[in-house]
């Protein structure tokens, strides 16, 4: 078996039938420029989302870790797509093929852990749900394992062309959009994320099948009915996510498969309109936090007028509700009176009264302080 690790991209790109040009046209001049504005604003959005998390005490459960998970991977998909625009172009023509390899490897991490991260919201909320919670029980240590465990795998799944699963010793086999990469490969990922995406619709048609049936069955309690809206939000807004990611990246998985499985598909004409398509669902999420969560939103809002209203607000309760000594003893002192108060009135929630009375005694405090 003869392979071809020392000769140029363009050899690769030349068998492929891919344009490559060693000069600066007017197209590579837009579509980097465009590139490095949209990386931009990726890697900001996602900066801000990550920050606002770690600040607001309010979002310390494990389904806004995951959630922060998801914005870490798209800041990572901005950083790749980065160093892409610095690697696409007439400057392709000057990679090695290890290079070649690590500029794609970037991107297929990136979306390998979206994919994964979306997977694991996705079983967090069915766990949730069907108890009619607003969190999981699951621990932070867990929670870190989980994430960890992503990463492994992301990164493992980036590196499998590298490693092996390329063209480079079969050029018989190599694809039309990534010259070095078996079709084989191709198809295997394209199958992989369309029927993670597909798993990922299901559990969510059933969460909500199971959600409207037990919304005729509840009671028409204040405290219930607060509850879960609250829980339905909150599964609309990660929906919202997931709804999003499957309209973004859907088209360009569905040309890889066909590059994949058809030698004569002309799917270079589509190629860097379904790729701009999969790098913009990395700044949407932010936008969809900024419309469903207020809480969100208020604490985007503190954080980007920080440097303006810093100095005015120092000794003054913040409005990202960081917990004092002070708060924290109001907060057990309002919960345990609630409680009592519940235990005493006997409502018949017995299930869940603990919990929403908990609920209700935090959103009480919450709205005496703002």
């Amino acid at each position: 078996m003869v392979c071809y690790y020392n000769e140029s991209i363009k050899f690769f790109y030349d068998l492929s039938k891919k344009n490559i040009s060693d000069t600066w046209r007017s197209k590579d001049v837009v579509v980097v420029t465009l590139g490095l504005l949209v990386c931009t604003i990726v890697i900001f959005t996602n900066i801000l989302v990550m920050l606002a998390i770690f600040m607001n005490r309010r979002f310390h459960y494990p389904i806004y870790y995951l959630l922060g998970n998801l914005a870490a991977a798209d800041l990572f998909a901005g950083i790749s797509y980065l160093y892409l625009m610095f690697h696409t172009g007439p400057w392709t023509i000057k990679l090695s093929v290890y290079e070649w390899f690590v500029r794609q490897g970037l991107i297929d991490t990136s979306l390998t852990a979206s994919v994964i991260n979306l997977m694991a919201i996705a079983l967090e909320r069915h766990q949730t749900i069907f108890t009619m919670q607003l969190h999981s029980k699951m621990t932070n240590h867990r929670v870190v394992l989980l994430i960890a465990g992503i990463w492994v795998i992301a990164i493992v799944m980036g590196l499998v062309p590298a490693m092996g699963w390329s063209c480079v010793c079969n050029i018989l086999q190599c694809s039309n959009m990534a010259p070095l990469y078996s079709r084989s490969y191709l198809v295997f990922w394209a199958v992989l994320n369309l029927l993670t995406f597909t798993v990922m619709v299901a559990v969510y048609t059933r969460i909500f099948v199971y959600v409207r049936r037990k919304s005729h069955r509840m009671s028409q309690h204040t405290s219930q009915v607060k509850h879960k809206e609250t829980v339905v939000n909150l599964m609309k807004t990660v929906v919202m996510i997931l709804g999003c990611f499957v309209v973004c990246w859907t088209p360009g998985l569905v040309l890889l498969l066909l590059d994949g499985l058809c030698k004569s598909c002309n799917v270079l004409t589509y190629e860097k309109f379904f790729l701009v398509l999969a790098e913009c669902n990395s700044f949407m999420n932010p936008i969809i936090y900024s419309y469903r969560d207020k809480d969100m939103r208020d604490t985007f809002k503190r954080i980007l007028c920080f440097p303006c209203l810093g100095s005015r607000q120092k000794g003054e309760h913040s409005g990202v509700r960081f917990n004092t000594l002070e708060q924290e003893r109001r907060r057990r002192v309002l919960q345990e009176s609630w409680v009592a108060r519940k235990a005493r009135e006997g409502d018949g929630a017995q299930a869940n009264g603990g919990q929403v009375a908990l609920k209700d005694a935090e959103d009480m405090l919450d709205s005496t302080e703002s």
